[in-house]
Protein backbone atom coordinates (compact mmCIF):
# COMPACT_ATOMS: atom_id res chain seq x y z
CA UNK A 1 0.00 0.00 0.00
CA UNK A 2 1.28 3.46 -0.85
CA UNK A 3 1.55 5.70 2.13
CA UNK A 4 -0.25 8.56 0.40
CA UNK A 5 -0.57 10.38 -2.89
CA UNK A 6 0.89 13.66 -1.64
CA UNK A 7 4.35 14.59 -0.53
CA UNK A 8 4.94 14.19 3.19
CA UNK A 9 8.10 14.49 5.24
CA UNK A 10 9.78 11.73 7.22
CA UNK A 11 11.60 13.58 9.99
CA UNK A 12 13.44 10.47 11.19
CA UNK A 13 16.16 10.60 8.53
CA UNK A 14 18.43 13.36 7.24
CA UNK A 15 19.92 16.55 8.64
CA UNK A 16 17.83 17.80 11.60
CA UNK A 17 18.55 21.45 10.77
CA UNK A 18 17.47 21.03 7.16
CA UNK A 19 14.38 19.03 8.10
CA UNK A 20 13.34 21.56 10.76
CA UNK A 21 13.68 24.45 8.32
CA UNK A 22 11.88 22.67 5.47
CA UNK A 23 9.05 21.48 7.70
CA UNK A 24 8.87 24.68 9.72
CA UNK A 25 8.63 27.20 6.88
CA UNK A 26 5.16 26.06 5.76
CA UNK A 27 4.08 26.02 9.40
CA UNK A 28 5.44 29.55 9.80
CA UNK A 29 3.42 30.70 6.81
CA UNK A 30 0.39 29.04 8.36
CA UNK A 31 0.83 30.84 11.66
CA UNK A 32 1.40 34.12 9.83
CA UNK A 33 -1.80 33.76 7.88
CA UNK A 34 -3.63 32.76 11.05
CA UNK A 35 -2.38 35.97 12.63
CA UNK A 36 -3.43 37.70 9.45
CA UNK A 37 -7.01 37.02 10.49
CA UNK A 38 -6.46 38.98 13.68
CA UNK A 39 -4.35 41.58 11.91
CA UNK A 40 -7.09 42.27 9.37
CA UNK A 41 -9.73 42.50 12.10
CA UNK A 42 -7.63 44.76 14.28
CA UNK A 43 -6.42 47.03 11.49
CA UNK A 44 -9.88 47.53 10.01
CA UNK A 45 -11.51 47.92 13.42
CA UNK A 46 -8.86 50.37 14.64
CA UNK A 47 -8.70 52.43 11.46
CA UNK A 48 -12.40 52.56 10.56
CA UNK A 49 -14.25 52.10 13.86
CA UNK A 50 -11.83 53.98 16.14
CA UNK A 51 -9.85 53.48 19.32
CA UNK A 52 -12.82 52.46 21.49
CA UNK A 53 -13.72 49.63 19.11
CA UNK A 54 -10.08 48.52 19.06
CA UNK A 55 -10.03 48.54 22.86
CA UNK A 56 -13.24 46.47 22.91
CA UNK A 57 -11.68 43.80 20.70
CA UNK A 58 -8.38 43.99 22.57
CA UNK A 59 -9.98 43.69 25.99
CA UNK A 60 -11.18 40.20 25.04
CA UNK A 61 -7.75 39.07 23.83
CA UNK A 62 -6.72 37.14 26.92
CA UNK A 63 -10.13 35.46 27.24
CA UNK A 64 -10.00 34.61 23.56
CA UNK A 65 -6.57 33.03 24.05
CA UNK A 66 -7.81 31.18 27.13
CA UNK A 67 -10.51 29.38 25.16
CA UNK A 68 -9.13 29.17 21.62
CA UNK A 69 -5.71 28.30 23.05
CA UNK A 70 -7.29 25.28 24.74
CA UNK A 71 -8.73 24.24 21.39
CA UNK A 72 -5.37 24.58 19.64
CA UNK A 73 -3.55 22.77 22.43
CA UNK A 74 -5.91 19.83 22.69
CA UNK A 75 -5.88 19.29 18.91
CA UNK A 76 -2.07 19.44 18.86
CA UNK A 77 -1.97 16.90 21.68
CA UNK A 78 -4.35 14.52 19.92
CA UNK A 79 -1.98 14.55 16.93
CA UNK A 80 1.04 13.35 18.94
CA UNK A 81 0.02 9.64 19.05
CA UNK A 82 -0.74 9.93 15.33
CA UNK A 83 2.78 11.24 14.64
CA UNK A 84 4.29 8.50 16.79
CA UNK A 85 2.37 5.75 14.97
CA UNK A 86 3.34 7.30 11.64
CA UNK A 87 7.00 7.20 12.69
CA UNK A 88 6.58 3.57 13.76
CA UNK A 89 4.73 2.78 10.46
CA UNK A 90 1.83 1.28 12.44
CA UNK A 91 -0.99 2.49 10.22
CA UNK A 92 -3.91 0.50 11.72
CA UNK A 93 -3.24 2.07 15.12
CA UNK A 94 -2.76 5.45 13.44
CA UNK A 95 -6.27 5.26 11.96
CA UNK A 96 -7.80 4.38 15.31
CA UNK A 97 -6.20 7.42 16.89
CA UNK A 98 -7.52 9.59 14.04
CA UNK A 99 -11.06 8.30 14.57
CA UNK A 100 -10.81 8.75 18.32
CA UNK A 101 -9.48 12.29 18.02
CA UNK A 102 -12.32 13.32 15.71
CA UNK A 103 -14.97 11.99 18.09
CA UNK A 104 -13.33 13.72 21.04
CA UNK A 105 -13.20 17.00 19.12
CA UNK A 106 -16.94 16.83 18.44
CA UNK A 107 -17.68 16.23 22.11
CA UNK A 108 -15.35 18.97 23.37
CA UNK A 109 -16.59 21.49 20.80
CA UNK A 110 -20.19 21.07 21.98
CA UNK A 111 -19.30 21.39 25.66
CA UNK A 112 -16.94 24.37 25.29
CA UNK A 113 -19.23 26.29 22.94
CA UNK A 114 -22.22 25.90 25.24
CA UNK A 115 -20.29 26.88 28.38
CA UNK A 116 -18.61 29.98 26.93
CA UNK A 117 -21.76 31.33 25.25
CA UNK A 118 -23.86 30.87 28.40
CA UNK A 119 -21.33 32.49 30.73
CA UNK A 120 -19.95 35.14 28.37
CA UNK A 121 -21.27 38.10 30.41
CA UNK A 122 -19.83 36.75 33.64
CA UNK A 123 -16.46 36.15 31.99
CA UNK A 124 -16.20 39.77 30.83
CA UNK A 125 -17.29 41.04 34.24
CA UNK A 126 -14.58 38.98 35.93
CA UNK A 127 -11.94 40.63 33.73
CA UNK A 128 -13.13 44.14 34.67
CA UNK A 129 -13.97 45.08 31.09
CA UNK A 130 -14.54 48.90 31.10
CA UNK A 131 -18.20 49.92 30.92
CA UNK A 132 -17.71 52.17 27.90
CA UNK A 133 -16.57 49.24 25.74
CA UNK A 134 -18.46 46.37 27.42
CA UNK A 135 -21.27 46.03 24.85
CA UNK A 136 -18.89 45.86 21.90
CA UNK A 137 -16.56 43.48 23.72
CA UNK A 138 -19.51 41.17 24.46
CA UNK A 139 -20.73 41.14 20.87
CA UNK A 140 -17.25 40.39 19.53
CA UNK A 141 -16.27 37.59 21.89
CA UNK A 142 -19.63 35.79 21.99
CA UNK A 143 -19.49 35.57 18.19
CA UNK A 144 -16.04 34.00 18.44
CA UNK A 145 -17.28 31.59 21.11
CA UNK A 146 -20.22 30.54 18.93
CA UNK A 147 -17.72 29.68 16.20
CA UNK A 148 -15.59 27.35 18.34
CA UNK A 149 -16.58 24.26 16.27
CA UNK A 150 -14.95 25.93 13.24
CA UNK A 151 -11.72 26.34 15.24
CA UNK A 152 -11.83 22.66 16.23
CA UNK A 153 -12.40 21.66 12.60
CA UNK A 154 -9.37 23.49 11.27
CA UNK A 155 -6.94 22.83 14.11
CA UNK A 156 -7.64 19.08 14.32
CA UNK A 157 -7.44 18.44 10.58
CA UNK A 158 -4.35 20.65 10.25
CA UNK A 159 -2.68 18.86 13.18
CA UNK A 160 -3.33 15.47 11.60
CA UNK A 161 -1.85 16.65 8.31
CA UNK A 162 1.27 17.93 10.08
CA UNK A 163 1.66 14.71 12.06
CA UNK A 164 1.80 12.87 8.73
CA UNK A 165 4.52 15.23 7.50
CA UNK A 166 2.32 17.49 5.37
CA UNK A 167 2.84 21.01 6.68
CA UNK A 168 1.96 22.67 3.37
CA UNK A 169 -1.74 21.90 2.91
CA UNK A 170 -2.89 23.81 6.03
CA UNK A 171 -1.05 26.87 4.70
CA UNK A 172 -2.72 26.73 1.31
CA UNK A 173 -6.16 26.82 2.87
CA UNK A 174 -5.20 29.51 5.34
CA UNK A 175 -4.14 31.70 2.42
CA UNK A 176 -7.54 31.21 0.85
CA UNK A 177 -9.27 31.80 4.17
CA UNK A 178 -7.23 34.95 4.81
CA UNK A 179 -8.42 36.48 1.57
CA UNK A 180 -12.00 35.59 2.45
CA UNK A 181 -11.54 37.08 5.91
CA UNK A 182 -10.28 40.42 4.59
CA UNK A 183 -13.01 40.68 1.97
CA UNK A 184 -15.72 39.86 4.49
CA UNK A 185 -14.25 42.33 7.01
CA UNK A 186 -14.56 45.11 4.46
CA UNK A 187 -18.03 44.05 3.34
CA UNK A 188 -19.45 43.50 6.83
CA UNK A 189 -17.92 46.59 8.47
CA UNK A 190 -17.81 49.19 5.70
CA UNK A 191 -20.73 48.11 3.52
CA UNK A 192 -23.21 46.64 6.01
CA UNK A 193 -22.13 48.61 9.11
CA UNK A 194 -21.97 45.45 11.25
CA UNK A 195 -19.34 46.97 13.58
CA UNK A 196 -17.27 44.50 15.66
CA UNK A 197 -19.75 41.69 15.04
CA UNK A 198 -18.78 41.80 11.38
CA UNK A 199 -15.10 41.42 12.23
CA UNK A 200 -15.73 38.40 14.47
CA UNK A 201 -18.19 36.77 12.05
CA UNK A 202 -15.73 37.14 9.18
CA UNK A 203 -13.03 35.40 11.24
CA UNK A 204 -15.30 32.45 12.09
CA UNK A 205 -16.35 31.98 8.47
CA UNK A 206 -12.73 32.08 7.31
CA UNK A 207 -11.71 29.52 9.95
CA UNK A 208 -14.51 27.22 8.84
CA UNK A 209 -13.43 27.44 5.20
CA UNK A 210 -9.83 26.52 6.03
CA UNK A 211 -11.06 23.54 8.08
CA UNK A 212 -13.21 22.25 5.24
CA UNK A 213 -10.24 22.53 2.87
CA UNK A 214 -8.02 20.46 5.18
CA UNK A 215 -10.60 17.73 5.77
CA UNK A 216 -11.20 17.36 2.03
CA UNK A 217 -7.45 16.91 1.55
CA UNK A 218 -7.30 14.24 4.25
CA UNK A 219 -10.22 12.32 2.79
CA UNK A 220 -9.06 12.41 -0.82
CA UNK A 221 -5.28 12.16 -0.70
CA UNK A 222 -4.17 9.84 2.12
CA UNK A 223 -4.68 6.14 1.48
CA UNK A 224 -3.49 5.23 4.96
CA UNK A 225 -6.49 7.15 6.35
CA UNK A 226 -9.10 5.06 4.59
CA UNK A 227 -11.17 4.04 7.59
CA UNK A 228 -12.50 0.47 7.83
CA UNK A 229 -15.00 -1.07 10.25
CA UNK A 230 -12.11 -2.42 12.28
CA UNK A 231 -10.61 1.07 12.58
CA UNK A 232 -13.83 2.37 14.14
CA UNK A 233 -13.43 -0.05 17.04
CA UNK A 234 -11.48 2.31 19.23
CA UNK A 235 -10.81 1.25 22.81
CA UNK A 236 -10.57 3.01 26.14
CA UNK A 237 -6.81 2.67 25.72
CA UNK A 238 -6.90 4.84 22.61
CA UNK A 239 -9.20 7.40 24.23
CA UNK A 240 -7.06 7.41 27.35
CA UNK A 241 -3.86 7.97 25.36
CA UNK A 242 -5.45 10.80 23.38
CA UNK A 243 -6.74 12.50 26.53
CA UNK A 244 -3.39 12.01 28.27
CA UNK A 245 -1.70 13.83 25.38
CA UNK A 246 -4.40 16.33 24.47
CA UNK A 247 -5.87 17.56 27.74
CA UNK A 248 -2.52 18.56 29.29
CA UNK A 249 -1.61 20.51 26.15
CA UNK A 250 -4.99 22.21 26.11
CA UNK A 251 -4.75 22.97 29.82
CA UNK A 252 -1.23 24.24 29.31
CA UNK A 253 -2.51 26.91 26.92
CA UNK A 254 -5.41 27.73 29.20
CA UNK A 255 -3.35 27.81 32.38
CA UNK A 256 -0.88 30.10 30.65
CA UNK A 257 -3.79 32.22 29.50
CA UNK A 258 -5.10 32.56 33.06
CA UNK A 259 -2.00 34.61 33.80
CA UNK A 260 -2.81 36.68 30.72
CA UNK A 261 -6.37 37.16 31.95
CA UNK A 262 -5.03 38.39 35.30
CA UNK A 263 -2.69 40.74 33.43
CA UNK A 264 -5.50 41.94 31.13
CA UNK A 265 -7.64 42.61 34.19
CA UNK A 266 -4.88 44.79 35.61
CA UNK A 267 -4.51 46.62 32.29
CA UNK A 268 -8.28 47.15 32.08
CA UNK A 269 -8.15 48.87 35.45
CA UNK A 270 -5.62 51.38 34.10
CA UNK A 271 -8.19 52.61 31.58
CA UNK A 272 -9.18 52.42 27.93
CA UNK A 273 -6.05 54.25 26.69
CA UNK A 274 -3.74 51.63 28.18
CA UNK A 275 -5.94 48.83 26.83
CA UNK A 276 -5.65 50.32 23.34
CA UNK A 277 -1.85 50.68 23.59
CA UNK A 278 -1.32 47.13 24.87
CA UNK A 279 -3.68 45.76 22.21
CA UNK A 280 -1.74 47.43 19.38
CA UNK A 281 1.64 46.31 20.77
CA UNK A 282 0.45 42.76 21.40
CA UNK A 283 -0.86 42.41 17.88
CA UNK A 284 2.54 43.39 16.48
CA UNK A 285 4.38 41.09 18.89
CA UNK A 286 2.13 38.14 18.01
CA UNK A 287 3.06 38.50 14.35
CA UNK A 288 6.78 38.54 15.11
CA UNK A 289 6.35 35.56 17.45
CA UNK A 290 4.98 33.33 14.69
CA UNK A 291 8.44 31.80 14.00
CA UNK A 292 8.58 30.66 17.64
CA UNK A 293 5.16 29.03 17.26
CA UNK A 294 6.35 27.32 14.07
CA UNK A 295 9.50 26.07 15.81
CA UNK A 296 7.41 24.63 18.62
CA UNK A 297 4.96 22.90 16.29
CA UNK A 298 7.80 21.54 14.20
CA UNK A 299 9.60 20.11 17.22
CA UNK A 300 6.42 18.40 18.44
CA UNK A 301 6.15 16.50 15.14
CA UNK A 302 9.92 15.96 14.90
CA UNK A 303 10.11 14.51 18.42
CA UNK A 304 6.94 12.46 17.95
CA UNK A 305 8.15 10.79 14.77
CA UNK A 306 11.64 10.10 16.11
CA UNK A 307 10.33 8.67 19.36
CA UNK A 308 8.02 6.42 17.32
CA UNK A 309 11.01 5.33 15.25
CA UNK A 310 13.14 4.96 18.44
CA UNK A 311 15.85 7.28 17.14
CA UNK A 312 16.85 8.75 20.46
CA UNK A 313 20.11 10.36 19.34
CA UNK A 314 18.21 12.65 16.96
CA UNK A 315 16.30 14.33 19.80
CA UNK A 316 19.31 16.29 21.07
CA UNK A 317 20.46 17.11 17.54
CA UNK A 318 17.07 18.48 16.58
CA UNK A 319 16.68 20.44 19.80
CA UNK A 320 20.09 22.12 19.48
CA UNK A 321 19.48 22.94 15.81
CA UNK A 322 16.16 24.58 16.60
CA UNK A 323 17.60 26.57 19.52
CA UNK A 324 20.25 27.99 17.19
CA UNK A 325 17.50 29.08 14.80
CA UNK A 326 15.57 30.63 17.70
CA UNK A 327 18.57 32.61 18.88
CA UNK A 328 19.33 33.95 15.40
CA UNK A 329 15.75 35.03 14.84
CA UNK A 330 15.54 36.69 18.27
CA UNK A 331 18.48 38.95 17.41
CA UNK A 332 17.06 39.74 13.98
CA UNK A 333 13.62 40.61 15.31
CA UNK A 334 15.11 42.93 17.95
CA UNK A 335 16.91 44.89 15.23
CA UNK A 336 13.93 45.06 12.88
CA UNK A 337 11.36 46.03 15.51
CA UNK A 338 13.75 48.52 17.07
CA UNK A 339 14.02 50.34 13.75
CA UNK A 340 10.40 50.12 12.60
CA UNK A 341 8.16 49.90 15.68
CA UNK A 342 6.57 53.32 15.24
CA UNK A 343 5.73 52.74 11.59
CA UNK A 344 4.33 49.29 12.35
CA UNK A 345 2.13 50.60 15.16
CA UNK A 346 0.48 52.98 12.70
CA UNK A 347 -1.23 49.95 11.17
CA UNK A 348 -3.50 49.78 14.20
CA UNK A 349 -3.76 53.33 15.49
CA UNK A 350 -5.83 56.17 14.08
CA UNK A 351 -4.74 59.82 14.34
CA UNK A 352 -6.51 60.35 17.66
CA UNK A 353 -4.68 57.37 19.18
CA UNK A 354 -1.20 58.56 18.17
CA UNK A 355 -0.68 60.03 21.64
CA UNK A 356 -0.41 56.42 22.84
CA UNK A 357 2.72 55.73 20.79
CA UNK A 358 5.19 56.01 23.75
CA UNK A 359 3.22 53.35 25.63
CA UNK A 360 3.13 51.07 22.59
CA UNK A 361 6.89 51.37 22.04
CA UNK A 362 7.76 50.75 25.69
CA UNK A 363 5.61 47.62 25.93
CA UNK A 364 6.73 46.21 22.58
CA UNK A 365 10.47 46.74 23.01
CA UNK A 366 10.41 45.19 26.48
CA UNK A 367 8.88 42.01 25.03
CA UNK A 368 11.32 41.89 22.11
CA UNK A 369 14.33 42.15 24.41
CA UNK A 370 13.31 38.81 25.97
CA UNK A 371 12.33 36.95 22.80
CA UNK A 372 15.05 34.31 23.17
CA UNK A 373 13.53 33.17 26.47
CA UNK A 374 10.22 32.78 24.63
CA UNK A 375 11.98 30.79 21.91
CA UNK A 376 13.27 28.35 24.53
CA UNK A 377 9.81 27.97 26.04
CA UNK A 378 8.26 26.95 22.74
CA UNK A 379 11.10 24.77 21.46
CA UNK A 380 11.78 22.79 24.64
CA UNK A 381 8.17 22.48 25.78
CA UNK A 382 6.87 21.15 22.46
CA UNK A 383 9.81 18.76 22.20
CA UNK A 384 8.86 17.34 25.59
CA UNK A 385 5.25 17.00 24.46
CA UNK A 386 6.24 15.29 21.23
CA UNK A 387 8.23 12.82 23.31
CA UNK A 388 5.00 11.89 25.09
CA UNK A 389 5.41 13.81 28.36
CA UNK A 390 2.56 16.32 28.01
CA UNK A 391 1.73 16.38 31.75
CA UNK A 392 5.30 17.41 32.57
CA UNK A 393 5.17 20.22 30.03
CA UNK A 394 1.91 21.46 31.54
CA UNK A 395 3.77 22.41 34.71
CA UNK A 396 5.62 25.00 32.63
CA UNK A 397 2.24 26.55 31.83
CA UNK A 398 1.49 26.74 35.54
CA UNK A 399 4.78 28.50 36.13
CA UNK A 400 4.03 30.95 33.32
CA UNK A 401 0.70 31.68 34.96
CA UNK A 402 2.38 32.26 38.31
CA UNK A 403 5.07 34.50 36.82
CA UNK A 404 2.70 36.60 34.72
CA UNK A 405 0.05 36.79 37.44
CA UNK A 406 2.50 37.72 40.19
CA UNK A 407 3.95 40.63 38.23
CA UNK A 408 0.43 41.71 37.25
CA UNK A 409 -0.39 42.20 40.91
CA UNK A 410 2.42 44.76 41.05
CA UNK A 411 0.63 47.01 38.55
CA UNK A 412 -0.92 48.92 41.43
CA UNK A 413 2.59 49.77 42.68
CA UNK A 414 4.70 50.10 39.54
CA UNK A 415 1.98 50.95 37.04
CA UNK A 416 2.52 50.31 33.35
CA UNK A 417 6.12 49.15 33.85
CA UNK A 418 4.86 46.03 35.64
CA UNK A 419 2.60 45.29 32.67
CA UNK A 420 5.62 45.41 30.35
CA UNK A 421 7.69 42.90 32.35
CA UNK A 422 4.91 40.41 33.17
CA UNK A 423 5.39 38.16 30.12
CA UNK A 424 9.22 38.11 30.25
CA UNK A 425 8.99 37.03 33.89
CA UNK A 426 6.67 34.19 32.87
CA UNK A 427 9.00 33.00 30.10
CA UNK A 428 12.08 32.98 32.32
CA UNK A 429 10.31 31.04 35.07
CA UNK A 430 9.11 28.43 32.57
CA UNK A 431 12.60 28.02 31.09
CA UNK A 432 14.10 27.32 34.49
CA UNK A 433 11.80 24.32 34.71
CA UNK A 434 11.72 23.11 31.09
CA UNK A 435 15.43 22.73 30.40
CA UNK A 436 16.20 20.24 33.21
CA UNK A 437 12.82 18.56 32.61
CA UNK A 438 13.79 17.75 29.01
CA UNK A 439 17.00 16.07 30.21
CA UNK A 440 15.06 13.98 32.73
CA UNK A 441 12.36 12.97 30.22
CA UNK A 442 14.92 11.90 27.65
CA UNK A 443 16.72 9.76 30.21
CA UNK A 444 13.43 8.11 31.15
CA UNK A 445 12.77 7.24 27.51
CA UNK A 446 16.20 5.66 27.16
CA UNK A 447 15.77 3.71 30.36
CA UNK A 448 12.25 2.56 29.47
CA UNK A 449 13.23 1.20 26.08
CA UNK A 450 16.65 -0.07 27.12
CA UNK A 451 18.23 2.01 24.36
CA UNK A 452 21.80 3.02 23.91
CA UNK A 453 22.71 6.55 22.85
CA UNK A 454 23.28 5.46 19.26
CA UNK A 455 21.28 5.67 16.10
CA UNK A 456 19.08 2.67 15.48
CA UNK A 457 19.73 2.64 11.77
CA UNK A 458 22.05 0.44 9.77
CA UNK A 459 23.22 0.72 6.22
CA UNK A 460 22.99 -1.44 3.16
CA UNK A 461 25.97 -1.75 0.92
CA UNK A 462 24.37 0.81 -1.37
CA UNK A 463 24.56 3.36 1.45
CA UNK A 464 20.82 3.73 2.07
CA UNK A 465 19.73 3.71 5.70
CA UNK A 466 16.75 1.66 6.79
CA UNK A 467 15.04 1.23 10.13
CA UNK A 468 16.36 -1.65 12.18
CA UNK A 469 13.98 -4.30 13.35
Amino acid sequence: MAINRVKTQDLTQGSPMRLIINFGIPMLLGFLFQQFYNLADTAIVGRFLGGDALAAVGSTGSVNFLVIGFVIGICSGFAIPIAQQFGAENYPELRKYVVGSLWLCIIFSIIITAATVIFCTEILQLTNTPDDIFRRAYIYIITIFAGIPAYFLYNMTASILRSLGDSRTPVVWLVVASVINIVLDIVFILCFDMDVFGAAFATVIAQFVSGIGCIVKLCRSFEILRITKEDRKITLKHIGTLCTMGLPMGLQYSITAIGSVVLQTAVNQLGTSYVTAVTAANKLSMIFCCPFDAMGGTMATYAGQNVGAKKWDRLNKGLISCIILGAAYSVLSFIVIGLTNECLAMIFLDKESMVLMPLVKKFLMTLVAFYFTLALVNIVRFTIQGMGFSPAATIAGVLEMIGRGSVAYLVGIYGFSAVCFASPAAWILADLFLIPTYIICRRRLLKKHGAELVSNTHHHTDGKAIKST
